[in-house]
């Protein structure tokens, strides 16, 4: 898989980001979630899976980039 960074909010190029993949889905990179309280409320979170946090302001970028991908086909 590789990815495109699409956008990020960081002041100093770290995360939050957003990466749009070649195989045409989305990679966020934000802060692991560690809390046992907020794992807990999550469904169905399979072994191989992780949950992140990133900044409300980085889904611009998605909303972006999905705009930007539907208006050219």
């Amino acid at each position: 898989m590789r990815l495109r960074l699409l956008g990020t909010d960081s002041d100093h190029g770290n995360c939050p980001a957003l990466y749009a993949t070649d195989r045409g889905t989305y990679v966020v990179q934000g802060k692991v979630v560690t809390d046992p309280a907020a794992l807990g409320d999550v469904r169905n979170l399979a072994d191989d899976e992780s949950i992140v946090e990133i900044e409300p302001a980085l889904v611009r970028h998605l909303i972006e980039h999905y705009d930007d991908h539907h208006a050219e086909g």
